[in-house]
This record gives structure tokens, C-alpha cells and sequence, in this order.
């Protein structure tokens, strides 16, 4: 299932746009509402590469426009925190609607401060994750404190944030200190926390994850972002922090039910509209191919070229000790490398001409152990008899059909 482009209203009539993805192999499964930071919106590269992880894991997916932001309706200047906490709540009603209501509430700065506001509101919610928060919402504050007196006396100002132009007015202000946070987190029942915090943050400071710690009840974890930065611009740091969201949850959501994809195929690729990127479903495991940066790709997973090589010096390697294993003979390890003397992009490039090219795969073999030369050449000899060798060696047919989805 392709990313789904979505649109839900607010209880006062507003359209918000979201993004709902899912694992391409669950149609039905736990799901994440992740919220993103003040004044940025669902495509940050960092809110894109977190969902990737998540949906790797079987985990959907909603990421959001608040109100006045990106495609979603409405004007930023009449926004409060007050109106994006109503924000977060129609977008897990929506959820429920849909039949997956959210399981795991996710707030980058700002929206990791309403996460911990709206948890208790709603009933599905088995886990929250803070990335950067603030333990209090009038912490934003300190975004255009050089306005402040500006706006309590005029009614509002434009400031800059993060170089774009923003209009602030009183009633925000006024909203911010309305709400408790560190008061309304140690309330909390039947929640689990995880706090994730970069000790370099100069935009939220490593202290509030701290007051957001304390404040809370067990069960609750904090993992340091050593040398990332706020927004997670580095893209290893928000992988990173995607995958420890993933295996992190993964606690919580054992007694979620999933329902596997139908289909009968062994395996079943997806791409979507991240060019390249494509994400694998192998029997019960899943995995990604896409191609490096210079190629157009953003390197997220090995190409289909470096999948197939992979795919022949596993099987040597399984064959090699299936057969040691066999003779009982002392083989204690095997490393496999492999080459191909192709390039999958130009062949890509090149794909409607007739006539077929024959690359070639070199493959050296380390054999370690007290092994004989006898039983060296041997085991040489079994690498040419594995099965991937052999239906690389000797051709394959491949039946191709349309398939028409329900």
C-alpha cells in the first residue's frame, strides 16, 4: 500500500492534510500519530526517515500539518497550543474512524510537549515519545522573546523562526501558560514514556528531558542524542532515532493485532514515491533496496545488484556449512565476497534494447579452520554446486503478469 495522502477536519471545521503510511506488508497494525515541531510540518526530512523506520517494523504511521502549516487549512496567527492539542485529538479520532486507532504518540519539540498533554485523552494509547521537548509549552518563548513586549502590547508581531516569517499574537502567549505539562505527566496511568534528548540541543536544553523525566511514573526510559542537533538534520541521527522508537515500542505492542497482507508471492516489493527507495517484504522479514545519493537515490538500503550478489554468497556460505557440518569436518568460518562486473543504473538506462548483456560475478572464497588441502579443494568444489550459483549459471525463466488489486 502506497502512502496515503489524507485529509480529516477538526471539531471546528478546519481541514487538516496528513500523510498515512503503512508497512507493505500489514494492512492492518499498530499505528504511530506523530506530531511535528512548532513552525514545521509533516515532510521534515527527519519526520520522513522516522516513519520509514517505524513502517520497516510493521508500525503504521500519520504525520500531520497542524493548523495554519503546510497543506492543512487555516491561518498560523489564530493557532494556540491549546488548538494544536485539538489537532492531535482529531487526528486519532480520524485513526479510530479508519479502524487503526493510534497506539504510540510521537512529539518532536513543541509537538513532543502536546504528546504528553494529550496522551491521557486518548484511550488507545499504550506509549509516548518525546524527541527534543520542552517540560513546559511556554518554553517557545525564548523563539521571540525580543517581541514579547511588542506583542502583549500591540496584540501580535511578525518574528523569524528558522528564517521564516511568522505572525505571534497575544492570545498564544496567554494560551502557553495555561498548561502544565510537568503536572499533567506525573497523572499519568498506564502510560510508557521514552524521552529522547541530544545533550548539543541549543534550541531545547538537555534539562527539560530531564524535568520530564522526573515528573513521570514508571515505566519510563531516556536515551541520550549524542551530537545530534534539534531538528535531527543529520539523517543517521533520524534513523537512529527511528529505529530505537521501533524496537523501544515493540515492548508495548505485544498484544497488537496485525493482519499480514494476503498474498501468495514469496516475496513482494513496494515503491512509492520516494524515488528509488523500495521496501521488501521476504517471507517474514522485511528489508529495503534503493540506490546511492549520485545515482538519484538516498542510499537508504543496497541496490537490486548488491540484493542478488547478497543473495549468492549467503547461499554459498550455507552450502559450505551444511556440508563441513556433514562431514564433521573442523571449517570454524566462511566469508564470502562478491563482485559484479555491472552497474544496475546504466543497464536500467539500457533495459529496452534486444539484446542481452552476460555480466559476471567474482566470488573469493576464505575457508578458516585447521582444515586440510583435501578438504579446501573439496569444500571449492561444493561453492559451485549451491543452488543460487546454480540458477544463476544455468538461466532462469521468468513468467511476468498483470496483477489487478481489489
Amino acid at each position: 500500500m502506497r502512502p496515503e495522502k489524507v485529509r480529516f477536519e477538526t471539531t471546528d471545521g478546519q481541514e487538516l492534510a496528513g500523510v498515512l503510511e503503512r508497512s507493505p506488508a500489514i494492512e492492518h497494525g499498530p499505528t504511530a500519530l506523530f506530531a511535528h515541531c512548532f513552525t514545521c510540518g509533516k515532510d521534515l526530512k527527519a519526520a520522513r526517515n522516522l516513519s520509514l523506520a517505524l513502517t520497516q517494523k510493521g508500525i503504521n504511521v500519520l504525520r500531520f500539518d497542524f493548523s495554519g502549516l503546510g497543506q492543512s487549512e487555516g491561518d498560523f496567527a489564530d493557532t494556540t497550543f491549546s488548538s494544536n492539542l485539538e489537532d492531535l485529538l482529531a487526528a486519532a479520532s480520524y485513526l479510530k474512524s479508519r479502524d487503526c486507532p493510534p497506539e504510540i504518540l510521537i512529539g518532536h519539540s513543541l509537538g513532543g510537549a502536546a504528546v504528553l498533554m494529550a496522551a491521557e485523552q486518548i484511550p488507545s494509547i499504550k506509549a509516548v515519545v518525546t524527541i527534543g521537548a520542552p517540560s513546559e509549552a511556554h518554553h517557545v518563548k525564548h523563539l521571540f522573546d525580543e517581541k514579547i513586549e511588542e506583542i502583549k502590547g500591540e496584540g501580535d508581531a511578525k518574528v523569524n523562526i528558522g528564517g521564516r516569517p511568522f505572525t505571534i499574537k497575544r492570545k498564544f502567549i496567554q494560551d502557553l501558560n495555561q498548561h502544565n505539562v510537568s503536572k499533567h505527566i506525573s497523572e499519568w496511568r498506564n502510560r510508557a514514556l521514552l524521552v529522547l534528548h541530544s545533550p548539543q540541543d541549543k534550541i531545547v536544553g538537555i534539562e527539560n528531558a530531564r524535568e520530564i523525566y522526573e515528573s513521570a511514573h514508571h515505566p519510563k526510559s531516556f536515551v541520550s542524542l549524542d551530537g545530534s542537533d534539534h531538528l535531527l538534520s543529520a539523517e543517521k541521527d533520524s534513523r537512529y532515532v527511528g529505529e530505537l522508537v521501533a524496537s523501544w515500542s515493540a515492548r508495548y505492542l505485544e498484544n497488537s493485532q496485525s493482519t499480514v497482507l494476503k498474498t501468495d508471492s514469496m516475496v513482494l516489493a513496494q515503491t512509492d514515491e520516494e524515488p528509488y527507495l523500495t521496501q521488501i517484504q521476504a517471507g517474514d522479514f522485511q528489508l529495503l533496496a534503493d540506490e546511492p545519493k549520485d545515482m538519484g537515490g538516498q542510499n537508504l538500503g543496497p541496490n537490486p545488484y548488491e540484493l542478488l550478489a547478497s543473495s549468492l554468497a549467503a547461499c554459498t556460505n550455507m552450502t559450505l556449512r551444511m556440508y563441513a557440518d556433514r562431514k564433521q569436518w573442523p571449517l570454524e568460518s566462511i566469508r564470502v565476497h562478491v563482485d559484479y562486473d555491472s552497474n544496475y543504473t546504466e543497464d536500467v538506462q539500457h533495459c529496452e534494447e534486444e539484446k542481452r548483456r552476460m555480466g559476471k560475478f567474482t566470488r573469493r572464497i576464505e575457508l578458516i579452520g585447521p582444515l586440510d588441502e583435501k578438504q579446501k579443494n573439496r569444500l571449492m568444489q561444493m561453492a559451485d554446486r549451491c543452488p543460487v550459483h546454480r540458477t544463476l549459471e544455468g538461466g532462469v525463466a521468468i513468467s511476468t503478469e498483470k496483477f489487478e488489486s481489489n
